[in-house]
């Protein structure tokens, strides 16, 4: 079952929101110059990070509960509608590059599809079916999580798809699910892990692109870059796992060879060159001194963590 529902005369009521309540200290918005615009916005999104804080107990639960599963080649997929969606598809999109993670691993799926992503298709978050033709071509498994995000933590379309994973096919299981949003509310049944970063109503009455926005996109940097570094797809704080596939990427690999093997700028770039434009290789290749095929067959035989290839 898919595609938009039929409207009710009377939606339903969500003033009990709090992304949808009044912001006291901007009832003036209207009145207000440039410089007073810049201002109140820049104040009111402080709030985002003490909201962050107190929602780490939460972030921490839910990446220890995905990283297992993760760890055996297991999926993270994001789900969303709106703002929401777009934000979840962004993240999924910018892993493989920075951390040339296959593009199977980490999953955006929002309402509309990519369609989506430039044009508005809020009407279709509310079907609660709608996601399902999309998750059930996934074949979700236990070591998959599904991360519904909704900020005002109503989006029938995500409740839906979060309640399909975590019910699964009958055979393999449901996934591990987790619902992230700004705004508190009592844990649904099928969530295995609620995250709520609350933020309080928006500078702009009911526009969660802004400070739920934000306060999404942070809570999403963090999950999947938590989750890369623990599956050794970081060295220290380096991003040892890019691939040099244009001049800035040629520029960042270079340094970071540089930093760990002490090579000047030309041999480093000659490094990089002779490993196939891998950083991870190239590093082993100069510190092992083995030629790429080795450096290749020791970094496969410690599942791809520089750390241990170097011990």
């Amino acid at each position: 079952m898919s595609g938009s529902p039929p409207r009710s005369s009377v939606p339903p009521d969500r003033s009990h929101v709090r992304t949808e309540h009044r912001n006291e200290r901007t009832m003036n918005l209207h009145e207000l110059s440039v410089a007073q615009c810049v201002e109140v916005m820049q104040r009111e999104d402080r709030a985002v990070f003490d909201a962050m804080e107190r929602a780490r107990p939460a972030l921490v639960a839910f990446i220890e509960a995905v990283e297992p599963g993760f760890a055996r080649g297991g999926r993270l997929i994001y789900i969303g509608a709106g703002t929401s969606g777009r934000l979840g598809v962004l993240d999924a999109s910018e892993t493989p590059p920075t951390f040339q993670v296959p593009p199977d691993r980490i999953i955006g799926i929002i309402a509309g599809g990519e369609a989506a992503l430039r044009k508005s298709s809020e009407g279709l978050e509310d079907d609660p079916h709608g996601a399902e033709p999309a998750l059930a071509a996934l074949r979700l498994t236990r070591d998959d999580a599904v991360l519904g995000i909704a900020a005002g933590g109503t989006t029938p379309y995500v409740l839906g798809a979060v309640e399909f994973a975590r019910r699964g096919d009958g055979a393999s299981g449901g996934a591990t699910t987790g619902l992230l949003t700004c705004s508190a509310m009592d844990r649904p049944s099928s969530v295995d892990h609620l995250i709520v970063i609350e933020t309080g109503p928006e500078v702009l009455t009911g526009s969660t692109r802004l400070k739920a926005g934000t306060a999404t996109k942070l809570a999403l940097n963090t999950i999947s870059t938590t989750l890369m570094i623990r599956s050794g797809r970081v060295y220290e704080n380096l991003m040892v796992d890019l691939r040099a596939t244009n001049d800035k990427l040629r520029d960042r690999a270079a340094r970071i060879v540089m930093t760990l093997t002490s090579l000047d700028r030309a041999a480093a770039l000659a490094l990089i060159d002779a490993a196939d434009g891998a950083v991870k290789t190239a590093v082993v290749m100069q510190r092992r001194n083995v030629d790429r095929a080795a450096a290749e067959q020791l970094l496969a035989q410690c599942e791809g963590r520089l750390d241990r290839a170097l011990a």
